[in-house]
């Protein structure tokens, strides 16, 4: 546990405490990490979604293990957003995404290259399938559910050209059809998103320390429950429901394994392009980060 935790976990974690510890200091601006965030978000990132969807082995996936994992995704994210909006009395779009950070693990920017280290690229392919997952179906339903909350008088017609506009769903589907297709990725193509891609992790994780500096370390009652339902609620529920299943048992142990992970930095990154306030997102992902270093060390 504590070679896996210093070895693989802190090394990854600790891109996030220097963009924190910079943001206290004031060497890196919230503006200039702001900008970094869109950059990583729009640029960096959909080379990043394309490499991992276009050349993941479809057919080494246990589908109903992953739909498993989504059912109990489905099943916080309502209770959640129930306990945000009508016990907490926050506002529609903020309980949305308060409630998106209890169930959107930061898979792809931590998850991965944290099993990646201990269990190496071909023994990782569960989490390889979530965030798969979670790249092509949950975070586009919260791209696409969030801009249709935030521009409810507009019409279909109008959704859909915006829609049809953002970098990141457009990545998505082609990813997806590209590996359907069964064509070869041309290796100067390869070569190319590889290098866009590389930084990704890092830009993004370094940006939300940054922007996350600003905002104040003291749990309130709404962070304080809804970090214990995204550490301790998700990760309970999909263990005991990928117990009723019928697979092999290391889909067990890493899916239960990224249920633990910290909120997802995606959360904070659409409040933020949205104009939706994140003082309580953020300290969720910070409590979460800082909370799951020891249990995710347990579990892996």
């Amino acid at each position: 546990m504590f070679e896996i935790l210093v070895n693989d976990i802190l090394p990854v974690f600790s891109v996030l405490v220097l963009g924190f510890v910079l943001g206290k200091q004031n060497v890196v601006s919230r503006d200039e990490a702001s900008t970094l965030n869109r950059i990583a978000f729009l640029v960096l990132q959909p080379p990043l979604i394309f490499l991992l969807l276009s050349q993941v082995d479809l057919a080494s996936f246990y589908y109903l293990a992953i739909l498993t994992y989504g059912a109990g995704q489905a099943v916080i994210f309502a209770l959640s957003f129930a306990l945000c909006r009508y016990v907490l009395k926050h506002e529609l779009l903020e309980s949305w995404l308060l409630a998106m950070a209890t169930i959107f693990v930061n898979s792809l920017l931590y998850i991965w290259p944290i099993s990646a280290l201990i269990y190496g690229e071909t023994g990782n392919v569960p989490i390889v399938a979530i965030v798969a997952w979670d790249a092509a179906i949950i975070f586009a339903f919260f791209v696409i559910s969030t801009d249709l909350l935030v521009h409810k008088s507009a019409s279909v017609a109008m959704s859909v050209k915006r829609l049809a506009r953002n970098p990141v769903l457009l990545t998505i589907m082609f990813a997806i059809l590209f590996n359907l297709s069964g064509l070869p990725l041309i290796a100067p193509v390869k070569t190319a998103l590889e290098f866009l891609s590389a930084g990704t992790a890092a830009v993004t994780l370094f940006a939300l320390g940054v922007i996350l500096s600003a905002t104040s370390l003291v749990p309130s009652k709404t962070v304080t429950l809804l970090s214990a339902v995204k550490l301790f609620g998700l990760p309970v529920l999909v263990a005991g429901l990928l117990g009723f299943g019928d697979w092999p048992q290391q889909w067990d142990q890493l899916l239960t394994l990224n249920a633990a992970g910290p909120s997802g930095a995606m959360a904070f990154a659409i409040a933020m392009l949205y104009g939706v306030n994140p003082a309580r997102i953020a300290p969720v992902i910070i409590w979460t980060s800082v909370l799951s270093l020891f249990t995710l060390a347990w579990l892996a």
